[in-house]
């Protein structure tokens, strides 16, 4: 294993909820950047390999100014790191698409699912135990989702289902990520999520690439890449100041950016049905949270106390 591991936490709470807070408004507004672009016409694998590209060269830019250089990002464990790569460039791909056609605050309802189909396929896959409490919790959310998407309805769109393949796919990343963390570094994973997306849509970005007409839109084009790498440098900061089951009740504040977007800048404020879809998936959520945050005091008691040290 190779890389620098992610430094111990600090105990710095207030700085960490700051940053979560920050970078989820950074990722709304890539979401609300790629909507304007894709409603002005740009193809959506253009708009992904630019999300990547500029994302690889940011990065690739702070990997020289590392010591060691390249020598220091291989890895032991490559196969699930590229495959966690086009896990995330595949959720990106689906957001998109979906976004040209159902309001923001719907997709992002329906992106907060991940976390539960993670806790779902957390025992097969990871060997959790997954108690009465979070199924409950997992059906509850699987509820909300359908309250806010109304499959049934005359006005739904199938960009719904395109929008929850994404939320799939990114509950595998998710998961290749809690399977690769403290044995993959975290800039190398950064890294690689970047160029994995960017060496698989450069020849459509190739064939399909069109110029944008207006100067906002050329800023925006190379904004969105800015937007995904500094979103996630800022959240991997946040969690070296506080735990992560400090910071992710605060994940859920990308809704009320959304929400805020989608009004101010698409005139679409979020329907009575999302809302109240996204009330249930937030609360299934934060019980999911509150059970592994409990599971994981209760293991801590249980585990052995350190020798005590002495003197020579």
């Amino acid at each position: 294993m190779r890389g620098t591991l992610a430094k111990a936490t600090e105990d710095r709470p207030m700085a960490g909820i700051a940053l979560t807070l920050f970078a989820y408004l950074v990722f709304s507004c890539l979401d609300a950047s790629a909507k304007w672009l894709a409603l002005a016409g740009l193809p959506i694998l253009q708009l992904g390999f630019m999300r990547y590209a500029i994302h690889s060269v940011l990065s690739i830019a702070m990997v020289a100014r590392q010591r060691g250089g390249w020598s220091s990002f291989g890895s032991d464990r490559m196969g699930l790191v590229v495959l966690r790569g086009v896990l995330l460039m595949t959720s990106t791909l689906c957001n998109f698409v979906a976004i040209q056609y159902i309001p923001l605050t719907l997709t992002a309802t329906i992106m907060f699912s991940a976390p539960i189909i993670v806790t779902a396929l957390s025992g097969p896959i990871l060997g959790e135990k997954v108690g009465p409490w979070r199924w409950g919790a997992i059906f509850a959310g699987f509820i909300g989702v359908l309250v806010a998407i109304r499959p049934f309805d005359v006005d739904f769109h199938w960009a719904a289902f395109v929008s929850l393949a994404g939320a799939a796919a990114f509950s595998g990343y998710q998961l290749l990520t809690r399977m690769l963390a403290g044995k993959i570094s975290e800039d190398t994973m950064q890294l690689y999520s970047g160029m994995v997306g960017t060496l698989a849509l450069l020849p459509f970005a190739v064939m399909i690439w069109e110029n944008p007409t207006a100067p906002l839109d050329w800023t925006l084009l190379f904004v969105i890449g800015f937007f995904g790498w500094f979103g996630h440098g800022m959240l991997t900061r946040a969690y070296g100041y506080a735990p992560a089951s400090a910071l992710t009740p605060f994940s859920y504040s990308m809704l009320l950016f959304l929400g805020i977007w989608s009004f101010a800048i698409f005139d679409t404020p979020p329907t009575r049905d999302v809302l109240i879809g996204a009330a249930i998936v937030i609360s299934a959520g934060l019980m999911i949270w509150v059970r592994e945050r409990n599971a994981a005091a209760v293991r801590r008691m249980k585990a052995p106390a350190a020798p005590p040290l002495h003197g020579g």
